[in-house]
């Protein structure tokens, strides 16, 4: 860990507002990213992120400079989103299925394919919250679904089910991206131009 963040945190410890404010001011684009993911709208991931920010302040001093302190940040955000989540959970509906085939190759072959990682985000942002929270707890953040389910308080096969859907849910989102980012054909363009034409005579 870089000295400056060393000496950063550590005026931190000691209740400095300023240290407080560089602190926020530095790593709170990052947190807000995983936060938004976390609950897929901004005002949400706003209300998490500042009661993560509260936690972090809160329980600096249990920090080691042993550990990674974003990875140590990154947890507190996630948790709080969880929290988030499953005091909203009654709202969700669930469906358990006995397969589910998803591995954590299938971010690396999500990576692997023609879509930038700006698009695949924004694909993963438009999953439904109750499959969204498990494909980023399982997929992205390496949790197992025994993890997963004692988390969000959900039962086993649910996990597996939110996932195995978020992945087909995933795969029409970028299908349709893709469908959409292909050129016109020769004949498709050919009648565009066509009917131009005619309403340029009308």
């Amino acid at each position: 860990m870089e000295d400056e963040l060393l000496e950063l945190i550590r005026i931190c410890k000691l209740g400095d507002r300023r240290g407080h404010t560089r602190l926020y001011k530095r790593f709170s684009p990052m947190l807000y990213a995983v936060a938004l993911r976390y609950t897929n709208t901004q005002v949400d991931a706003t209300d998490v992120l500042q009661e993560a920010w509260v936690k972090i302040f809160r329980n600096l001093d249990s920090f080691t400079e042993h550990n990674s302190f974003e990875g140590w940040m990154r947890r507190i955000v996630i948790n709080t989103a969880i929290t988030h989540y499953r005091k909203n959970l009654k709202h969700v509906r669930h469906a358990d299925i006995d397969e589910v085939y998803a591995t954590p190759a299938d971010l690396d072959a999500f990576k692997e394919s023609d879509f930038t990682a700006e698009e695949l985000m924004q694909a993963i942002a438009e999953l439904p919250k109750g499959y969204g929270m498990v494909f980023q707890m399982y997929i992205i953040e390496g949790y197992k679904h025994k993890e997963i389910a004692e988390m969000l308080g959900i039962d086993l096969n649910t996990s597996k089910s939110q996932l195995s859907r978020a992945r087909r849910y995933l795969q029409d989102v970028l299908q349709r991206m893709s469908l959409r980012a292909q050129p016109q054909s020769i004949s498709e363009s050919g009648a565009v131009a066509l009917d131009n034409k005619r309403k340029d005579k009308q």
